[in-house]
């Protein structure tokens, strides 16, 4: 199922509800469109997990009300690590009825798409930077009924993607350089999340954003207009159950 682009024909219809709606009417929409939709999305992201008992942290997270499990693919070129093969897609799904956000930081995705979605991942997120025919990529994402997803580097602009979000039904903003867990968020990255946060409302992506999240961070940018949250060493570090009920309740 294209969970992103679900959730984006959700608001869409809440936006076009006739304006004549009586008081009471009015209420009762805002109501769901708070409970339904805008509550964080939260992505654990299992290359934080414990790979010792990465079947008991997947159940864990998703018994405690995670909505997405986040997988870090990387081939050792795009980015100066690797990570997350078939074997972890195969467990994530043995495991865990979640939908599976495929994060591919490698070159050429255009060549690995068919087997990522055959692993079962709902979303697929491409580099630009990786890929020379992003357009052709995205669609092929699309025809492949998975939703389309785009990341932006921290150096990378909006304007490098934009016409390209039109494709998309997520994407993924990067607070810390790829490739590595437990970095500083780098704080200059706020800026462009403002500027991405609008633009979801206008093409109805969803907007994520990945790099050294905690409760405190999503209190700061859910305001702004980002809807899901990639959640790592943070989350893994203490009660899972225990987060995700605290971010959604402080943000509800």
């Amino acid at each position: 199922m294209k969970w992103a682009e679900d959730e984006s024909i959700l608001r869409t219809l809440l936006r076009r509800i006739d304006d004549r709606r009586s008081p009471i009417s009015n209420e009762i929409a805002n109501k769901f469109e708070r409970q339904i939709i805008m509550t964080p999305k939260i992505h654990p992201s299992i290359l934080c997990a414990d790979h010792g008992d990465l079947a008991g942290d997947i159940k864990r997270v998703t018994d405690a009300g995670a909505d997405f499990l986040h997988m870090d693919v990387m081939d050792g070129d795009f980015v100066p690590n690797f990570g997350l093969g078939a074997e972890i897609f195969n467990t994530a799904r043995k495991y865990s009825n979640l939908p599976l956000d495929a994060h591919l930081m490698v070159q050429n995705p255009s060549k690995h798409i068919k087997f990522f979605r055959d692993l079962g991942a709902d979303i697929i997120t491409i580099h630009p930077e990786a890929d020379k025919h992003c357009a052709a990529t995205l669609s092929l994402i699309r025809e492949m009924g998975a939703t389309a997803g785009i990341a932006l580097n921290p150096g990378t602009s909006v304007e490098m993607v934009r016409e390209l979000l039109p494709l998309c039904g997520h994407v993924l903003a990067m607070t810390v350089n790829p490739g590595f867990g437990g970095q500083e968020f780098l704080e200059f990255t706020v800026g462009k999340l403002e500027v991405l946060g609008k633009l979801a409302k206008q093409y109805g992506f969803s907007l994520c954003v990945d790099g050294n999240i905690n409760s405190e961070r999503v209190k700061q940018l859910y305001p702004m207009g980002v809807t899901n949250f990639v959640i790592g060493t943070a989350l893994f570090r203490e009660d899972p159950a225990t987060m995700i009920r605290r971010i959604k309740e402080e943000n509800s």
